[in-house]
């Protein structure tokens, strides 16, 4: 499982022109799934992010986490994040999960964040969607289950 977090000020993402998922202060999190992904990677990234201290404490220092904030995340499945550009022009997408097991793993990844007590909006599982944020910082990170 892989993630690229953005710590941001705002966030949108719509799908025809409408917005399903909006989120002030937090995170927004692309979420890619690989096809031998499980329970305990989904598990494991969502701890590891809502723990990770990437915003600033009262010295300007990255030492708080989204728990300790109270901020938002936004999360939207794009399995392009396992996208394997080694070899040609085209990118291969073999190691992506299929569609059923990887909004199955989606949706849990976004139970555990919620079961935290933080709020969490979401994108259209295998929809076009439009992502739009304010990056705070910036901060962009990329977290692996592996």
């Amino acid at each position: 499982m892989r993630a690229v977090i953005q710590r941001v000020k705002e966030s949108s993402v719509s799908v025809n022109n409408g917005i399903v998922g909006k989120i002030g202060k937090g995170l927004l999190v692309l979420l890619g799934i690989a096809g031998d992904d499980g329970v305990n990677e989904a598990k494991y990234l969502a701890e590891k992010i809502i723990h990770l201290r990437i915003f600033e404490d009262e010295n300007g220092k990255m030492n708080r986490s989204l728990l300790e904030t109270g901020g938002e995340m936004l999360v939207v499945s794009q399995f392009t994040l396992l996208g394997d550009c080694k070899k040609g022009r085209r990118p291969s997408f073999v190691n992506a999960a299929g569609p059923e097991k990887a909004n199955e793993l989606y949706e849990y990844f976004v139970k555990k964040v919620r079961g935290k007590g933080i709020s969490v909006e979401t994108g259209q599982f295998r929809a076009m969607m439009d992502v739009s944020l304010i990056n705070d910082g910036p901060v962009t990170l990329i977290v692996e289950s592996k």
